[in-house]
């Protein structure tokens, strides 16, 4: 009979390094004051072994959870999952936190709340009961909650707020959003564009507005106008089907649009095919997003790529170092790129012809 392999514990470890239970522990929990040879000596003897610290332990000790708590928007993620359209907002997220997370010990959990919810502080504050989460990751458009952000800097807990540059506690992150629509407005006009529109997300979220600025900056730059040129969906599906209706039924439509998410972005491919336009021929269309289902459109849509992993990486390695390194003084912006694809394209040279 095969002999059952013993388990692991923190005694094999400190025995292994000749150290005590107390420094095993604080090497594992990351504690301040660790000599970094004694660090390296205590890390070395847990790889040898092959130990994994028990989360379970660990919170016992009552010093931490090991738990990271991820707030996303409750309405719009229930709203894609049932409509089947994917969400990989969260993926992504997922992606970046769950992996950083595990370098680190901790685990990440990822809650649905409602912002504009009249209960959102009593349901914010379940979940922090129940949980006890060592730091949060906001999303927006929680990030620029003021109810949530003070509850939590009231508690002590430590956040990041991914999409906020507003004055506040906690980390804040941003993807470039200015920037972004910057170098995609600048990419169409350089194929000759004169006249681009653009169809923004709602107000509700700041980068939504940022990419409006940036938008407008490549315009003016380029001496372009830009006035009767935006029109605003919530991210979704319908809503960016009725503001790709609105430009392009315009008596001088534009013959190139920057829609501030995939799902926009196909809606104005279904509306341009309805009114007999030809992407990119007609009308070149960047998104923004660049989720797996813009490859696979026809044609595959030209997108900016944001770094939602690289931003949520970024929001728990500072939540997890919280405890020994000094907040950040400036934003942290971790910029997309432009994946460029068929639905962009030199713009038509028929001028002043209206299109059915």
């Amino acid at each position: 009979m095969a002999r059952r392999r013993q388990s692991v514990t923190i005694k094999h470890v400190a025995a292994d390094a000749g150290v005590s239970l107390q420094t095993v522990s604080r090497v594992i929990n990351d504690e301040p004051n660790v000599r970094p040879a004694m660090k390296e000596r205590v890390q070395a003897s847990i790889d040898k072994l092959g130990y994994t610290p028990s989360i379970a332990a660990q919170r016992m000790s009552g010093s931490r959870s090991y738990l990271i708590m991820a707030l996303n928007d409750r309405e719009r993620t229930i709203a894609d999952w049932r409509e089947r359209r994917g969400t990989d907002w969260v993926d992504q997220m997922l992606l970046g936190g769950m992996l950083t997370c595990a370098e680190h010990g901790y685990r990440m959990i990822v809650e649905l709340i409602d912002t504009h919810s009249d209960h959102v502080e009593r349901e914010l504050s379940a979940a922090l009961m129940a949980l006890q989460p060592d730091g949060v990751v906001l999303t927006p458009p929680h990030s620029e909650n003021a109810l949530i952000t003070g509850l939590l800097a009231d508690r002590g807990i430590p956040f990041a707020r991914i999409g906020s540059i507003a004055p506040g506690p906690g980390f804040a992150l941003t993807m470039g959003d200015t920037r972004n629509a910057l170098d995609a407005t600048r990419r169409l006009i350089e194929l000759g564009h004169k006249r681009i529109g653009m169809i923004a997300g709602p107000e509700a979220y700041s980068l939504s507005g940022w990419r409006i600025e940036g938008w407008r900056q490549a315009l003016g730059e380029a001496g372009l106008p830009h006035e009767g040129l935006c029109a605003a969906g919530d991210f979704g599906f319908e809503s960016g089907a009725e503001a790709a209706r609105a430009l392009l039924t315009q008596d001088d439509p534009p013959t190139a649009i920057v829609a501030s998410s995939d799902q926009m972005a196909l809606a104005t491919l279904d509306v341009a095919r309805e009114l007999g336009l030809s992407v990119p021929r007609d009308l070149s269309v960047i998104s923004f997003d660049n989720t797996p289902i813009v490859r696979f459109t026809d044609p595959p849509l030209t997108a900016v790529d944001q770094p939602i992993a690289e931003t949520i990486s970024r929001a728990v390695e500072l939540i997890i170092r919280a405890r020994r390194d000094a907040a950040p003084d400036a934003v942290i912006d971790v910029e997309g790129s432009l994946v460029e694809r068929g639905s962009t394209a030199p713009a038509p040279h028929l001028k002043g012809v209206k299109r059915a």
